[in-house]
């Protein structure tokens, strides 16, 4: 699994919904924007892992974590984070899971730090979604499990 995590000053996830945009998800304040990306040879362990890491990742302020400061977690599923695009114009995606087995994984993520105690926003997995976020540093960190 692969995460960016960005500490932000509040962070908000829009879809389209039938009467219009719809925010599924939105933190207020310090808290952690985090994309993960799922690859094929990801468990519910490898899930359950990053859940943890993420909880008590020191990048707030005052080198705290979530788990010190009780900061909210805004969860997005984004398959591009393996893309690569090493060769040619066009980007493959051969790395990322299909959305059948990334979507349960993505999900135990949330799962898991909500068992941890976090408060947890996410995104609509599949959808086309508009993040909106102040990345408060700016401070952005790559996670891998």
């Amino acid at each position: 699994m692969r995460a960016v995590v960005q500490r932000v000053d509040g962070a908000s996830v829009v879809v389209d919904g039938a009467d219009g945009p719809v925010t599924t998800g939105e933190i207020k304040g310090e808290g952690l924007c985090v994309l993960v990306g799922v690859t094929h040879e990801d468990t519910k362990e490898k899930a359950a892992q990053l859940a943890r890491k993420l909880w008590s990742l020191r990048i707030l302020k005052d080198e705290r974590s979530c788990s010190d400061t009780g900061a909210g977690l805004l969860v997005i599923s984004q398959f591009t984070l393996y893309g690569d695009a090493r060769k040619g114009r066009r980007p493959t995606w051969n790395a990322a899971a299909p959305g059948p087995v990334a979507e349960p994984l993505v999900d135990e993520v949330v799962a898991q730090l909500r068992a941890l105690g976090a408060s947890v926003e996410t995104g609509r997995f599949g959808a086309q979604m508009r993040v909106s976020l102040t990345n408060d540093g700016p401070f952005t960190v790559l996670v891998e499990i």
